[in-house]
């Protein structure tokens, strides 16, 4: 695989690191700028909505632009936001700072997809994007419990501003590592045509399985600390270790994916949100012991993720005359997952029907999400026995040419 992916596998642990590691600061946030727990969770909401309005926005004002230009670019924001972060004076400032360090986030990965997939054959574009999301799961391993560990002994103000150092890091390896790209602009359709690509039922289908499937993942690990303490037996100490092991799942379904998204899409993507409904399915029974609860960590990282991969190459290619504001949109669409499937299980727990009952309702979000990807492939299937008609798009990873320098 081409040396430039770990530029975007290093681009992509820092904002890992970064979106994650809030929910382990809050309290001293909280105690430091003597807001409530309650407030210092906004933090966590302005991240999340600079995505979902950064995604596609900056996707498609950059649309005629060189992509190696726009990666750099939108690093250079995540730096700027994270040093603001560090050194905010006040929640307002800070409020406003996370807003800024999550505008880059979903355009970064729709963008570093593209260029990912241009820069292999294309028999292993998923496996290249496998590669890309790798820094994001290992984050979740490594970067946000060290990052944890050094806002509570140097102070949450020293996390942000080593995650800014990671992100010098990252633009270093991308200006040494991602060639150079030419004909973007002459091939780009501009902004209108990059929105009239998105008028695609096929397109919305797409990231509807992603907001269903991811959905279902975040309606269970929103909870997950009182499954494991209160359904399992976990000490709170040991849930740090037990959210690393998640990783470890997640990261392991994400090379699973790639590698198996590159021989049978559609069959990776159906097995991977079938695998998340059973696991789902299954958490009451599997949280009556810590073993078992451990083996329940790591398996919903790893069907979760599977998905990851072939999720993001089906919605670019739905939209082959916009990949890069399509594969922004689909992270966008990861972000409202995280939203509504914390919305879901939150439900089922205001309902009392139990501390596992989140799972329950993750796994009616998998099964929703299986519904979504059977209509579209019945879509594309009428499409392609139309007149005229064909199954999906042409590929973009080929559609511009790249030259070292």
């Amino acid at each position: 695989m081409p040396l430039a992916l770990l530029a975007l596998a290093v681009g992509a642990f820092g904002i890992g690191t970064t979106e994650f590691v809030m929910m382990g600061l809050l309290p001293d946030v909280a105690a430091d700028l003597d807001i409530s727990l309650p407030a210092a969770g906004h933090l966590v909401s302005a991240y999340a909505i600079g995505v979902v309005i950064g995604a596609p926005l900056l996707a498609a004002v950059t649309a005629r632009m060189a992509r190696r230009t726009v990666l750099i670019g939108l690093m250079v924001l995540f730096v700027a936001g994270n040093a603001l972060s560090a050194l905010a004076p006040g929640n307002d400032a800070l409020l406003a700072a996370r807003f800024l360090s999550g505008l880059p986030h979903g355009a970064f990965f729709g963008v570093g997809a593209v260029v990912a997939t241009g820069l292999v054959a294309p028999e292993r574009r998923a496996r290249s994007v496998s590669l890309m999301f790798l820094g994001l799961t290992v984050a979740n391993i490594v970067g946000v419990p060290a990052a944890t560990l050094m806002g509570q002994h140097l102070g949450w103000r020293a996390t942000f501003l080593g995650v800014s150092a990671i992100g010098l890091a990252a633009i270093a390896s991308l200006a040494w590592l991602i060639p150079h790209d030419r004909g973007v602009a002459e091939q780009s359709t501009g902004l209108r045509g990059e929105l009239a690509a998105l008028r695609s039922l096929p397109v919305w289908l797409a990231l509807g399985t992603t907001v269903a499937g991811f959905g279902a993942l975040f309606a269970a690990y929103s909870y997950i600390t009182p499954m494991l303490t209160d359904a399992a037996g976990y000490a709170d100490t040991s849930v740090t270790l037990l959210l690393a092991l998640f990783g470890v799942g997640a990261t392991a379904g994400n090379l699973l994916g790639g590698r198996l998204a590159d021989h049978a899409m559609r069959a990776t993507l159906f097995g991977g949100l079938a695998s998340l409904a059973v696991v789902l399915a299954a958490f009451p029974l599997l949280m009556r012991t810590e073993a078992t609860a451990a083996l329940a960590v790591v398996l919903l990282g790893t069907a979760a993720f599977v998905t990851g991969s072939p999720l993001q190459l089906m919605v670019m290619e739905k939209a082959a005359a916009a990949p890069s504001l399509a594969s922004s949109a689909n992270q966008a669409a990861f972000n409202l997952a995280n939203a509504g499937g914390a919305w879901a299980g939150g439900l089922a727990l205001a309902a009392g029907f139990g501390v596992t009952s989140p799972a329950l309702a993750g796994a009616a979000l998998a099964a929703l999400g299986i519904a979504v990807a059977a209509a579209a492939y019945t879509v594309d299937r009428r499409r392609a026995a139309s007149p005229g008609g064909r199954l999906v798009a042409a590929s973009p990873v080929r559609e511009t040419q790249t030259v070292r320098g």
